[in-house]
Formats: C-alpha cells, sequence, structure tokens
C-alpha cells in the first residue's frame, strides 16, 4: 500500500511563521501481475522479437501501478549461463526489467522447464529474486501458492526423471563443459521439438482431469489458499476449487497473451492486445 503525499508551507495574513501541512491522498494500491512461457527465442528470430515487442508494450503499459511481477517460468526457449557467458539477445527485455527494478518494483523469477539453468545473473545485475520450485506467499490477506507447474500432478513420469537429471548440479557442471557453441547448438536442437516450436494447440481437459486442478486440490487437503498460480500449461484457466479457493494458470504469449493481476482483492485473468 503506498500514499501519495503532498507537503506544503502555508502563509497566513499577519503570521511570521508559516504552517507546514502534509496532505494525504487516498491509497493507491499497487498490483501485482503473474506472467509465463513467453518462450523467447522460439520458434525463430523474427517471430520472437515480435513477441518480445509485444511484451515490452505490456511491460510499459502496467508500469505505473505495478507494485510486483511474477515471472512464473519459460520466459526464455532456453537458457543456461556459464561462468562467463550468457544467451545473446533479448536486450530489449532485460533492459525493461531493469528500469523496473531500478524504478522499486520487486521481479520474481521462477525457473520453468526451459530456463531451469538460470543462476545468479539476473539477481546481480537487476536484483531478480530467482525461485526454483514452489514459493508462498500472502498479500492482501490472501495465501497464494506460486510454482511454474513443471513435474506436478499425476503422469508425466518421463519428464519428471529428466527434470531431475537436467536439475541435478553435476549433470549442469558436465553440460557447462562444453564450449557455448556446442552447448547452445544442442539446446537449439532441443528447441525445436518443443510445444512452443510445433505451434500446436492445447485443449481443455476438464476440471478432473486437469493435472494442475488436481495437484492443487491434493494442497487443498492439507493446507488452505486462496489462489494456485501455475504457467506451463499454454491454457489461459481460472477454475473454481470450491471453499474459497482459485486455480489460475497465467496462459502463454504465443498466443492467448494472457497473464493475471491481483488488485488487493481478488485475481484476474485477462489478455493483452
Amino acid at each position: 500500500m503506498s500514499v501519495h503525499v503532498a507537503r506544503g508551507v502555508l502563509e497566513l495574513p499577519g503570521c511570521r511563521f508559516g504552517i507546514f501541512l502534509i496532505f494525504a491522498f487516498s491509497p493507491m494500491y499497487k498490483k501485482i501481475y503473474f506472467a509465463s512461457d513467453f518462450h523467447l527465442g522460439s520458434p525463430d528470430f523474427t517471430e520472437s522479437r515480435l513477441r518480445e515487442d509485444r511484451i515490452i508494450r505490456w511491460l510499459d503499459a502496467i508500469a505505473a501501478d505495478c507494485g510486483e511481477l511474477f515471472l512464473m517460468g519459460d520466459v526464455f526457449d532456453f537458457w543456461f549461463e556459464y561462468r562467463k557467458v550468457v544467451p545473446k539477445g533479448y536486450v530489449r527485455l532485460l533492459g525493461r526489467l531493469a528500469m523496473l527494478s531500478d524504478a522499486g518494483v520487486k521481479i520474481w523469477f521462477f525457473k520453468g522447464n526451459h530456463d531451469m539453468w538460470v543462476e545468479n545473473y539476473f539477481t546481480q545485475e537487476m536484483g531478480i529474486q530467482i525461485v526454483s520450485d514452489e514459493l508462498i506467499i500472502e498479500r492482501g490477506g490472501k495465501r497464494f501458492f506460486l510454482h511454474h507447474g513443471d513435474g506436478l500432478g499425476p503422469g508425466d513420469r518421463k519428464y519428471k526423471v529428466l527434470r531431475k537429471i537436467f536439475r541435478n548440479p553435476v549433470c549442469q557442471w558436465l553440460f557447462s563443459v562444453l564450449p557455448p557453441v556446442i552447448g547452445m547448438g544442442i539446446a537449439g536442437g532441443w528447441s525445436k521439438h518443443s510445444r512452443a516450436a510445433s505451434g500446436g494447440e492445447e485443449e481443455f481437459l476438464g476440471e478432473d482431469r486437469e493435472w494442475l486442478a488436481v495437484y492443487a486440490r491434493e494442497i487443498l487437503s492439507k493446507s488452505h489458499f486462496d489462489y494456485f498460480i501455475f504457467g506451463h500449461r499454454h491454457l489461459p484457466l481460472n477454475l473454481d476449487l470450491g471453499g474459497g479457493s482459485r486455480y489460475i494458470n497465467t496462459g502463454e504469449w504465443l498466443k492467448h497473451n494472457s497473464y493475471a493481476v491481483f488488485d488487493g482483492n481478488e485475481v484476474a485473468l485477462r489478455y493483452w492486445h
């Protein structure tokens, strides 16, 4: 919560001293924004740049009332930090994020299944907080359970095994030994087989079969949360879980350009055009 304050000196006739006044205007709640699955870098340079420009326009539009920004994973279609090398490109996005951070916006970056190899570069350069798995927060009297969404819920055992391998420090070190030109080449070939590159449409499976909704209900059996916010699904969703809880999926920016915003009272799913 922030309050705009005006300070001034009021001179009264016949009075030797001014009276110092503080005028407090109506409070303005800084909103919290959630977005995910930009998949910058996919499927090619041209489309990625157009998408990046679209994201920049959105960031410029929300800058005035944004208090916190949660980037919920897969911002990049691939990202790997060598000790002294990071992927080239994305300078417009990184520049805007730096400007927001310098202006006082708290930015959180969740590791997704495409950019799980983010380390400390964003933190050192922009003060961005990196989140590896789930994050539980409370804002405006509401409890939030936040996660990119990969590896949660029933099924997808093959990926869950791969996730453990990819996140293993030894495996990451072995990959870092490869020259960047080879490592990035391998990653580029892998990305060509991703959902972002194929352009396939995601279909709603029904509330009983959406695996992140199933996972959220399992968590609710142990602890109450007002909102579960995930990415990864590539499908904007706002589902009632019962008992005052909702599952929000932020969708993606390949087709839907969707995001979520918390105004201090409720979370709404919105679209940028």
